[in-house]
C-alpha cells in the first residue's frame, strides 16, 4: 500500500521519519504496536494517518487538555474532522462532539484516561465504530515506571472488554522494563515494538554545578543572548515559577510564568503568547510542554533538578525540533534533592491507614460501590494513593471493578418539558414524566439521583441513564453529573483473606515504590555530578549504547569538563533548634488527629498536605512547611522523639 501519497496530501510531509512507517503498517494490518520514540520524533503521525485510512473514529487517550487542544487545532487546520472531550468544553460543545461520534463523522476523538471510567461514555463507545485506540504517555501504564497512574492501568481492561483494537501505545520515556510492561498489557508482539534512538545530535547538553543563590544570575546571563530564545525554563514549584519569571522580567527579558495554579484562561493566554512569539521565555512547572509542537525552541533550562531522568529526557526533547542547534542546560544544585525526596517519602501511606482502607473494601459485601474521595477523607490518604491501593487489590485478584457512575446529576431543561414529552409513545411519555417527577426541583436545575429514581418509579437504572443520555444528545437537556462512585465485586479468592495480611503486603509494595523513587532521584544526582559524555550516560539509562567514544555534541565532549566527579553545591541545612523542637511539641500537644503519628506530623511540617490536614484547615497555619528544606528523615526523627516523650 502506498502511504507516501496520503502522508503528503493530509499532512504535507514528503517522507516518513524513522520508525513511523513500520508502526503505521502494523496498525493498518490490525496489529497493536508500541512506538517508543524520543520527544519530537513524530509520534502523533503514527495514529493520525491510520485514523484517516481506517473506517471509523480513532480514540486517542491523552493526559492534558493543552495537548488535546493543540492537536485538535492542528488537525482541523488540515481539514481533518477531530474533536476533544474535556472539562473546558461547554455543555453545547460536549453535546456536539457526542452527536458527531454517534453520526460517525469524526476521524479522531481525544479524551483523558479518566473519561473511560464513566458508564455513559463507555456506552457511547459500544455504539460507535472505533478504528483504533491510541494511548499517549503509555509509560503511565506500568506500575514500575516513574509516573504510574492507576487510570492508565485500567485502559488495558477497557480495551479488552470493548474490543478496541488495534492499540497503539506511545511514549518517549520508557526504560526496557517499562516497555515490557506496556507490551504485555496490550499483547504487543516483539516485532511491533518499534524503538528509535534517543540521541538528538543537534542538542548541546550541559550540566553546570551551581549554588542556589547564583542560579537566577546565571540564567539571566544565558537568556540575554537573543540566540538562546525562545526558551523554556523548568522549575519544581509554582512559587519558584512566579519568582524566577518576575526577576527575569525585571531584567528586561520577555518572561512569563506557567503552572497548574493559574486560572485556565491565564495558562491558555500564556501558552498562546509563547507559541505566537510574544513571550520569548516561559518559566514553568513540568505541566508545560506536553504535546506542544513549537519547532524553534532554542534553549531548555532546568533551573531545578528534575525528579527523574525520564522527566529530563522528555523535557530536553522539546528543544530544537526544527533540527537546528539548541542548548539544554541543567543548573545542578544538591538543595533540590531535599524537597523532591520529601515528596516521595510523604506520598507513602502509613500501614494502619492502608489497613483501614483494605478492611473497608473487603468488608463491604459481595457487591458495593464507593467514592474514592470519601475513602481518602476516611483514611487520610491522598486520592491518587487511594486509587493505587484499589488497583493493587484488583491486580491481586481480590476485587473486580464493575462500573463507574455518578450519584446524582443536575438536569437543565433546554426546551420546555411539555415539548420534550411530545412526539413519544404514551408509555415513553409516562416514563419520562415519572422520571422528571422523581427529582428535586430547583430554580435552574432538576437534581436526579438515578439509583433512588429507579426504585421510586420501578425502572432500571440502565433505562434511566440511556434516556438521559439520549435527551442530552438530542439537545433537550444538559447535565452536570456529581459524586463519582466506583462499583466493585469481591472475587471468589477474597473469601477468608485476612485484611491485616493483605494490608501488610500492600504496605511493602509502597515501601518498594518509595525505595525505587529514591533510587531514581539518587540517579539524577549521580548523573549531574559524573564526568564523561552526558549523552552516553543518558542513553545508558534507556538501554541504548553509544558506539563512538563520545557523542561530540555535549559540553564534556566539546570541552573535556568536568574531568572528575563533581560534588554539587549545597546549602548547609541548620540543625533543628531547641526552640523549634519546643514548637513541634506544642503543636503535637494540641491533639489534632491528623497530626497524631510521627509520619503525619512530619508530612505537615515538610509542607505536604493530606486530606485530613486540608479539611481541618491546618495548612493555613505558619507551622505548615516550616521544614520544607530539611530532609524528611531528619524531621521524622524529631517528631518520633517529641511524640514518644509526650506519650
Amino acid at each position: 500500500m502506498n502511504l507516501i501519497d496520503p502522508l503528503r496530501t493530509h499532512f504535507g510531509h514528503p517522507s516518513f521519519r524513522p520508525g513511523q512507517e513500520a508502526v503505521i503498517r502494523a496498525l493498518l494490518e490490525g496489529r497493536s504496536a508500541l512506538a517508543l520514540f524520543p520527544t519530537g520524533a513524530g509520534k502523533s503521525i503514527c495514529y493520525q494517518l491510520p485514523a484517516l485510512l481506517r473506517e471509523g473514529t480513532a480514540l486517542v487517550v491523552s493526559p492534558l487538555i493543552a495537548l488535546m487542544k493543540d492537536q485538535v487545532d492542528y488537525l482541523r487546520s488540515r481539514g481533518i474532522a477531530a474533536a476533544r472531550l474535556d472539562s473546558s468544553l461547554t455543555s453545547a460543545e460536549t453535546q456536539s462532539v457526542h452527536a458527531d461520534l454517534r453520526a460517525g463523522t469524526l476521524k479522531l476523538l481525544y479524551v483523558a484516561p479518566e473519561r473511560l471510567s464513566g458508564e455513559a461514555f463507555l456506552d457511547r463507545l459500544r455504539r460507535a465504530k472505533i478504528s483504533l485506540l491510541a494511548i499517549d504517555e503509555a509509560h503511565c501504564i506500568s506500575e514500575w515506571g516513574h509516573n504510574f497512574r492507576p487510570d492508565y492501568l485500567r485502559l488495558a481492561r477497557v480495551s479488552a472488554e470493548l474490543g478496541l483494537r488495534p492499540v497503539l501505545a506511545l511514549t518517549a520515556t520508557a526504560t526496557p522494563e517499562v516497555a515490557r510492561d506496556v507490551c504485555r498489557a496490550f499483547d504487543i508482539g516483539t516485532s511491533d515494538h518499534v524503538q528509535t534512538s534517543f540521541r538528538r545530535k543537534n542538542l548541546h547538553l550541559r550540566i553546570t554545578p551551581c549554588a542556589a543563590p547564583d542560579r537566577v544570575r546565571m540564567l539571566t546571563q544565558r537568556l540575554v543572548e537573543p540566540a538562546s530564545r525562545p526558551a523554556v525554563v523548568y522549575v519544581t514549584f509554582q512559587k519558584t515559577a512566579e519568582e524566577v519569571a518576575a526577576r527575569l522580567a525585571a531584567s528586561g527579558l520577555p518572561a512569563r510564568a506557567y503552572h497548574a495554579g493559574m486560572k485556565p484562561e491565564e495558562r491558555a493566554e500564556t501558552q498562546d503568547a509563547f507559541m505566537g512569539g510574544d513571550a520569548g521565555v516561559i518559566v514553568a512547572t513540568i505541566a508545560f510542554g506536553m504535546g506542544i509542537d513549537k519547532a524553534d525552541i532554542r534553549s531548555v533550562f532546568h533551573f531545578n533538578l528534575p525528579k527523574t531522568l525520564e522527566n529530563y529526557q522528555q523535557e530536553i526533547g522539546r528543544a530544537g525540533r526544527d533540527g537546528l542547534p539548541a542548548s539544554c542546560e541543567l543548573f545542578a544544585c544538591a538543595d533540590d534533592a531535599v524537597p523532591l525526596e520529601n515528596f516521595t517519602l510523604g506520598d507513602t501511606p502509613e500501614g494502619p491507614a492502608v489497613e483501614v482502607l483494605v478492611r473497608r473494601m473487603l468488608g463491604s459485601g459481595d457487591e458495593f460501590d464507593v467514592s474514592r474521595y470519601e475513602l481518602g477523607q476516611e483514611c487520610d490518604i491522598r486520592p491518587l494513593v487511594v486509587d493505587t491501593v484499589l488497583t493493587y487489590l484488583e491486580l491481586d485478584g481480590l476485587l473486580r471493578p464493575t462500573r463507574a457512575f455518578y450519584e446524582s446529576t443536575q438536569v437543565e431543561f433546554l426546551r420546555p418539558e411539555a415539548k420534550i414529552l411530545e412526539g413519544h409513545t404514551e408509555e415513553r411519555r409516562r416514563f419520562l414524566a415519572a422520571l422528571f417527577s422523581a427529582g428535586r426541583r430547583g430554580p435552574k436545575y432538576l437534581t436526579l439521583e438515578p439509583e433512588a429514581a429507579a426504585r421510586q418509579i420501578n425502572e432500571t437504572r440502565e433505562r434511566i441513564m440511556k434516556a438521559l443520555t439520549w435527551l442530552e444528545e438530542t439537545g433537550a437537556i444538559a447535565q452536570k453529573p456529581a459524586g463519582l462512585r466506583h462499583g466493585f465485586k469481591l472475587e471468589a479468592n477474597a473469601a477468608g483473606q485476612d485484611p491485616a495480611v493483605v494490608a501488610a503486603r500492600l504496605a511493602e509494595l509502597f515501601s518498594k515504590r518509595e525505595q525505587r523513587d529514591a533510587e531514581r532521584l539518587a540517579g539524577v544526582v549521580a548523573f549531574a555530578s559524573a564526568p564523561g559524555c552526558i549523552t552516553r550516560r543518558l542513553l545508558d539509562y534507556f538501554g541504548e549504547s553509544l558506539e563512538e567514544d563520545g557523542c561530540g555534541h555535549c559540553h564534556y565532549c566539546a570541552t573535556g569538563e568536568p574531568a572528575e566527579m563533581v560534588e554539587l553545591p549545597a546549602t548547609r541545612v541548620p540543625a533543628i533548634t531547641a526552640m523549634q523542637r519546643e514548637a513541634i511539641g506544642s503543636l503535637a500537644a494540641e491533639g489534632h488527629g491528623s497530626l497524631a503519628t510521627p509520619r503525619r506530623l512530619t508530612r505537615f511540617l515538610c509542607g505536604l498536605a493530606s486530606p485530613a490536614t486540608t479539611r481541618a484547615r491546618l495548612t493555613k497555619r505558619p507551622e505548615f512547611g516550616r521544614f520544607a528544606s530539611t530532609p524528611f528523615s531528619v524531621v521524622l526523627l524529631e517528631c518520633e522523639s517529641v511524640l514518644n516523650r509526650a506519650g
